[in-house]
């Protein structure tokens, strides 16, 4: 059987055509000292677990530096990489910092930013003259965004608050007000760089390391930007803002099935026109910066880009808002004649209107089906496995759905009942009838949240939509791995031709 076609005939190429299946972890979820997961042995030992696994697929969350709430969708810049994801293991063997005198995981924000300045200052005592040239390259390459990231970061120390709160010539990015910024925050600029260079480097051996095992890594782009971020700040004439850099109006999605009075995200809107005139640089750019990160891509919020959820920046939800139509065709079509080579994949969750769904197909992405979601309404749910397609993606539950055997153990008896039936009445105890049933799909891609893979509860939730307190904080031990765990899950994986 040709497993490369899709039910309407529509050909997926590269590893999108392919039967694949993969977990669904984040970088900060992984075990390791330190207050969240990093890009050091841990995350190896993760790829060695996935091979094991037969496994071909890391999804992961966006990487991008984090603000107060941890959210990896609300990031401060859309370039740079989250530098508490920076692993002091390989610094040190590298010779640029010298053994710490306490554990990791006694560090604080603070302490672990005190340990990689002092790395800086190793780095520019000791580090050899290939390193060097290697960082004056990666500054230079990514100068276009690096710069002002960079700028931005030291004055966010330096002034405090949010970028609309600075001194009017900063916050207007006056010339020369930011020529002696630029002066006066010299030493912290250059640390952030190296900073960034640290993030790279690490994250690129790491996909390396990946890649050469067979794993592809499957990233996220959320599609809007935090309001407190550098591109908000550096590019604002893309973005909906008042002269005082207030949002007119914020992103958010009506109520739905998380939320009964929507969903106030607060990112400000984009000026679509003006992006449109401006060739779409900003997404190319973007999306150039993500697809050397990933091989592939999920885009956060699809059904944005047909039309997008207005809501005035007065309103405190998301109930009083309208549709906005947005010009998704053209710029995926702009995308896709840039980056000809990107494998980007649909969040189409929601409100999915045959629009959206026009716009997803008419380029080729496929799209999410979610079996949490299956069993309620009638035979015409589409997210019942038969009614997949294999230009899809299935997943038993996504970072914001409570874990498989808490959505279980949730439901009410007539509900469990109609569960049951539709799975077979399996021996195998929950979440495995549905991870079966996510490697069973026609779905070309299966891709399993590590929580349903290890079987836990509810108090292991990655993220509750519409609220902010403890969030983003789940990590798992690898205690919690059966030793026959990775030999069940191969079984399953080529069980079912994946």
């Amino acid at each position: 059987m040709d497993y490369s076609q899709t039910d309407g005939g529509e050909s997926l190429s590269g590893a999108l055509g392919s039967r694949r299946a993969g977990i669904l972890l984040h970088i900060s979820s992984l075990p390791g000292p330190g207050k969240i997961g990093t890009l050091g042995s841990h995350a190896y030992r993760f790829v060695d677990f996935l091979h094991a696994a037969g496994m071909t697929v890391w999804q992961i969350l966006p990487v991008g530096p984090t603000q107060a709430d941890g959210s990896p969708y609300q990031s401060s810049s859309v370039h740079a990489g989250n530098p508490r994801f920076i692993s002091l293991e390989p610094v040190i063997e590298e010779g640029w910092l010298d053994e710490l005198p306490l554990e990791e995981s006694s560090f604080s924000d603070n302490g672990r930013t005190f340990a990689l300045s002092l790395a800086w200052e190793g780095f520019k005592d000791r580090a050899s003259d290939e390193d060097r040239a290697e960082l004056d390259r990666f500054c230079a390459e990514q100068g276009h965004w690096l710069d002002d990231y960079c700028l931005f970061q030291a004055l966010h120390s330096e002034q405090g608050g949010c970028w609309w709160e600075w001194l009017a010539p900063l916050r207007d990015r006056n010339p020369q007000a930011l020529a002696e910024a630029r002066a006066r925050l010299c030493n912290q600029i250059q640390y952030t760089r190296f900073e960034q260079f640290l993030f790279f480097r690490q994250w690129f051996r790491l996909k390396s390391y990946a890649n050469e095992r067979g794993i592809l890594l499957f990233g996220d782009v959320p599609i809007f930007v935090a309001h407190d971020s550098a591109e908000a700040w550096s590019h604002r004439a893309m973005f909906d803002l008042l002269e005082d850099g207030q949002p007119r109006a914020v992103a958010g999605v009506p109520p739905d099935y998380f939320s009964e009075t929507g969903q106030r995200w607060g990112n400000p809107l984009y000026r679509w026109e003006q992006m449109e005139e401006d060739g779409f640089s900003f997404w190319i750019e973007r999306m150039e910066t993500q697809s050397a990160l990933c091989d592939l891509i999920r885009i956060d919020h699809f059904r944005g880009f047909e039309a997008y959820w207005e809501i005035p920046a007065t309103e405190e939800t998301a109930v009083n808002g309208r549709w906005v139509p947005a010009p998704g065709e053209k710029l995926f079509k702009k995308l896709y004649e840039d980056l000809p080579h990107l494998e980007l994949v649909a969040e189409d969750l929601g409100i999915i209107t045959p629009e959206v769904e026009a716009l997803r197909k008419s380029h080729g992405l496929p799209g999410m089906k979610i079996l949490q979601f299956a069993f309620s309404g009638g035979a015409d749910n589409p997210y019942l496995p038969f009614r997949h397609t294999r230009d899809s993606v299935v997943y038993t539950g996504t970072h914001d759905n409570d874990t498989s055997l808490g959505w279980y153990n949730s439901l009410d008896d007539a509900e469990r009942v109609q569960v049951d039936n539709y799975l077979g009445r399996s021996r195998e105890i929950m979440p495995w009838p549905l991870i079966r049933c996510a490697l069973s799909s026609c779905a070309n891609m299966a891709i399993l949240p590590m929580q349903d893979v290890l079987g836990l509860g509810r108090d292991h939730r990655m993220n509750t939509p519409g609220t902010t307190e403890g969030n983003w904080q789940w990590r798992f031990r690898w205690d919690q791995v059966e030793e026959d765990l990775p030999e069940r899950l191969r079984h399953r994986v080529m069980q079912y031709g994946r």
